[in-house]
C-alpha cells in the first residue's frame, strides 16, 4: 500500500470516529455536565456570601450571577457560551473565565501525565518481552506478581509511600508543591507521575506478555524462521508490532485513567493544578469552573482515544481496509 492510500485510509477512519464516537460523547458530556451538578444540594451563592448572608444579598448575586433564570434557559446560555468562547463561563469564585483558569494550570497536570506515560511504557513494554520469553519461568511469575501489588493500592496512598521514601527519607526529590528554577518544576512532578503510572503497569504487562506469546506460536512466524531471517528483526519488526495494537488500545483507556488519577494525586503533593482546581470549585459550588474542568478532561479523553485509534491503523493493515469498507 502507498503512503498516499495510507493516510487516505487513516483520515477516512479518523472522520468516521468523529461522527460515531466523538459527537455522541460530547454531546453526551455537555448535558450530563449541566444537569448532574444542578441536582447536588446547595447554593453557590450562599457559599460564596457566606452562611450570614442575608436573603436579599442571596437573591441579588442569584440575578449577578443568572442562577435566577430558568434551567433551559440557563443550558442554552452556557452551550452558546461553550460554542463561541470554548469555555463554559465566568467563575462564581475566582471571576475569571474557566477557559483561562484550565489553560494556567494544564501544564502541570499534563506534565504529570507525561512522566507517567513515559514510566508506564518503560516498565511495562522491557518487563512484558522478559516475561514472555521465560514464559512460565521465575522471572514471568515475578514480573506478574510483583507489579501487580500496585493495582490493589489507592493511588493517594502510593504517592505517601514515595513522598516518605524518596523525598523525606531519601531526600532525593521534593515532598510537595512545585520548586522554581531550570529543572525544578519537571523535579517536583516526577513522583505524582510515577505514582499514576504504578497502577497502569501491570495490566499493560498482562496483556503485551499475553499478545507476544500468541504472536510467536503465529505460523508466519514459522515460516519466517524457516527462511532464516534474522531473530531480532522478527522479533522487533513482526512479532512486536503485531502484538502492540490490542495493548495499545489497552493503553488508550490507561491514558483516561491517569488523567483521572492525576487529578488526585495533585492534593497528595501540594500541586496547584487543574485537579487542584476541580477540588476547590466542588468545595465552593464552582459550577462553570467544575463544568470546565470537566468538559476538558473529556476532550482530552477524546483526542487520546482518536489518536491511538489512528496508531491502530498504522500499524495494523487490516484496520484500513475496514475504513474503505
Amino acid at each position: 500500500m502507498t503512503p498516499s492510500s495510507t493516510i487516505l485510509s487513516v483520515a477516512r477512519r479518523a472522520g468516521k470516529r468523529l461522527l460515531t464516537r466523538v459527537l455522541p460523547v460530547a454531546v453526551g458530556v455537555v448535558v450530563t455536565v449541566f444537569f448532574l451538578l444542578r441536582l447536588v444540594p446547595g447554593d453557590p451563592a450562599r457559599v460564596i456570601l457566606g452562611d450570614q448572608a442575608t436573603d436579599a444579598s442571596v437573591m441579588a448575586l442569584h440575578n449577578q450571577l443568572g442562577l435566577d433564570k430558568p434551567l433551559w434557559t440557563q443550558f442554552w446560555d452556557f452551550v452558546g457560551q461553550l460554542v463561541t468562547h470554548f469555555d463554559t463561563g465566568q467563575s462564581l469564585v475566582y471571576g475569571e473565565s474557566t477557559r483561562t483558569l484550565i489553560l494556567g494550570r494544564a501544564p502541570l497536570s499534563l506534565g504529570i501525565v507525561a512522566i507517567a506515560v513515559v514510566v508506564t511504557l518503560m516498565a511495562a513494554v522491557p518487563l512484558a518481552v522478559v516475561a514472555a520469553t521465560h514464559r512460565n519461568g521465575p522471572i514471568d511469575h515475578l514480573i506478574r506478581v510483583i507489579p501487580a501489588v500496585g493495582m490493589g493500592m489507592p493511588t493517594f496512598w502510593i504517592g505517601m509511600l514515595l513522598i516518605v521514601v524518596f523525598a523525606v527519607t531519601l531526600k532525593w526529590l521534593p515532598v510537595g508543591g512545585v520548586g522554581t528554577g531550570a529543572f525544578e518544576p519537571w523535579r517536583s512532578l516526577v513522583l505524582p507521575g510515577v505514582a499514576v503510572a504504578i497502577g497502569a503497569v501491570p495490566p499493560l504487562i498482562r496483556s503485551l506478555r499475553a499478545q507476544l506469546l500468541d504472536v510467536v506460536s503465529a505460523d508466519f512466524v514459522t515460516t519466517l524462521r524457516a527462511a532464516h531471517v534474522p531473530e531480532r528483526r522478527i522479533q522487533f519488526r513482526h512479532v512486536l508490532r503485531n502484538a502492540a495494537v490490542p495493548t495499545l488500545n489497552l493503553f488508550g483507556v490507561n491514558v483516561a485513567y491517569m488523567i483521572g488519577g492525576t487529578l488526585v494525586v495533585e492534593k497528595v503533593f501540594a500541586i496547584n493544578g487543574v485537579g487542584m482546581l476541580l477540588f476547590n470549585s466542588i468545595t465552593s459550588r464552582d459550577f462553570p469552573a467544575v463544568q470546565g474542568v470537566a468538559l476538558y478532561c473529556a476532550f482530552f479523553v477524546v483526542v487520546i482515544t482518536i489518536v491511538v485509534d489512528l496508531l491502530s491503523t498504522v500499524l495494523d493493515p487490516r484496520l484500513r481496509g475496514e475504513a474503505r469498507a
